[in-house]
């Protein structure tokens, strides 16, 4: 299965990301089938580092293939093939402990975008109920990603090539 990774630079040998922010699937290495999501998020790294004053960025995205055959019998693996509790759940648990780790090798579901972060935002402050919130979520068009949670996860991925998807021009 080909994956992709947007970001400012190619990426050959996955690691997993730690931040200050909480992620929705916790401290992993994201990925996407989609080309075009993984295009957007290199263009939107891209802008946000030439605003910040790193004018030789580019936007990059990295491609891998996934030995996803072999990996689901050696790896702990979740899906959530749609916003549902136990998704919501796991977000808010990522998203507002940074020392949560949910307990799989790799997880696989929907992206919590801006809109689904509001969302998010209105559960964790009492404002909206986690039901109310996935009925509301149902509505919304929401991409896939696949966390790669654990190092050994990250030796099923292999690294085939990487492009840039807009260099600087002024």
């Amino acid at each position: 299965m080909k994956l992709y990774h947007g970001g400012l630079q190619p990426i050959t040998a996955p690691k997993i990301i730690r931040s200050e922010l909480g992620r929705d699937f916790g401290f992993a290495f994201y990925t996407t089938t989609l080309k075009s999501q993984a295009e957007r998020w290199a263009l939107r790294r891209w802008q946000s580092a030439y605003r910040n004053g790193n004018k030789n960025a580019h936007a990059v995205v990295s491609v891998f293939e996934f030995a996803d055959v072999s990996a689901q019998t050696n790896l702990t693996w979740q899906n959530y093939s749609d916003a549902s509790l136990d998704w919501l759940e796991l977000v808010i648990a990522c998203r507002s402990n940074l020392t949560y780790f949910p307990g799989y090798d790799i997880i696989s579901g929907k992206i919590a975008d801006d809109n689904v972060g509001e969302t998010i935002a209105y559960v964790l402050a009492g404002v909206m109920r986690k039901e109310d919130a996935i009925k509301r979520l149902k509505f919304q068009k929401i991409n896939n990603q696949i966390a790669f949670c654990t190092e050994q996860s990250l030796s099923y991925l292999t690294f085939e090539s990487s492009y840039i998807v807009k260099e600087l021009h002024q």
